[in-house]
């Protein structure tokens, strides 16, 4: 049932937002479109609430036209509820939907999704399969390098699923993009990236591969592009502060250069932050802004006492006046 794929008609490499719950709102995607991103994901949201029609998650499911191409990923465990969410997904105007196989965060994992569906693989492929047969929209997945089964030695070889588990389960569906994180569910965020197993995810998947885990500067992704040969990266605490990181790459990989970003290009940055996040979610985005602005002065002289200033402002006037003294 899926449309025209639009993942084909991007430029490789391809630099993707990658999704980050509490970070990829509207307003931070907005920021990094404007950086360079040429596809932004969405937080994750519950095919459950997506069903029920929960009034907070349809609020998460607004984004400006600006973001487009933008792709919603989505969590669960009911395979039904995957194909009725693809379909009002469709409807919101989204051009593809995500599943989420990689999600480590325990709120998550504790009822049994996330990356801990990766040690039901035909669940995992029943999801798939009702998402692609519901979807008007191209469906993509992210995955992990691997997970333990239950009860097994972490460094246990035998005792891993891995994504290469997954793709060859889900082998015949029309799954448009692999996100895959080179770390464990084990080990989310520690260490480099497990690059063979990325390599054999691409050489083993036809459509499009992008590489996820360890980029925090334009020589990591061009690192990770050609130890891997992805198709591209999904980029996500590289990004924070740095919306423009995406701008950065393309530079460097075209020129082998690229410029960074000073102080005086900072505040404009964080007061057009603001400017979105008020405009989506008014006083409320200013809040959630907070985490934002502490990662933007991260680094700069006089950080520490900026930082505690703008993490307790209530309004943009008062952001505005706080950086013009800094």
């Amino acid at each position: 049932m899926t449309m025209a794929n639009f993942w084909q008609s991007l430029p490789k490499p391809i630099l993707a937002l990658a999704p980050m719950a509490g970070v990829t709102d509207s307003a931070f995607r907005q920021m990094c479109k404007h950086g360079g991103a040429d596809v932004l994901y969405t937080e994750f949201v519950s095919t459950d609430a997506i069903v029920y029609e929960s009034k907070k998650t349809f609020e998460m499911l607004k984004f400006s036209p600006d973001e487009q191409p933008v792709v919603c990923q989505v969590f669960g465990k009911n395979p039904e509820y995957y194909y009725k969410s693809a379909k009002v997904l469709a409807d919101h105007g989204f051009a593809g939907v995500d599943i989420n196989f990689g999600c480590p965060a325990y709120k998550v994992v504790k009822h049994g999704g996330g990356v801990t569906l990766m040690r039901k693989p035909e669940l995992v492929r029943e999801i798939v399969q009702a998402t692609c047969e519901g979807s008007p929209i191209p469906v993509s997945i992210k995955i992990r390098a691997s997970i333990c089964k239950e009860g097994c030695a972490v460094d246990d070889p035998e005792g891993q699923v891995t994504a290469m588990d997954l793709i060859e389960v889900l082998k015949g569906l029309p799954i448009a993009t692999v996100m895959i994180h080179g770390r464990s569910f084990e080990r989310p965020f520690d260490g480099a990236p497990n690059v063979g197993m990325i390599t054999q995810v691409k050489k083993a998947f036809k459509g499009i591969v992008l590489a996820n885990g360890g980029v925090y500067t334009p020589e990591d992704a061009k690192k990770l592009l050609d130890e891997t040969g992805a198709d591209g990266v999904g980029i996500a605490r590289g990004t924070w502060g740095r919306p423009w990181l995406f701008q950065e790459i393309k530079d460097y990989l075209a020129s082998g250069t690229y410029t960074p970003h000073t102080w005086q290009d900072i505040v404009p940055a964080i007061l057009q932050h603001a400017r979105y996040a008020f405009s989506a979610k008014g006083d409320h985005g200013l809040v959630e802004l907070r985490k934002h602005m502490a990662w933007y002065v991260k680094g700069f002289p006089g950080a520490s006492a900026l930082r505690g200033q703008l993490v307790r402002s209530t309004s943009y006037e008062e952001i505005e006046s706080i950086l013009a003294r800094a």
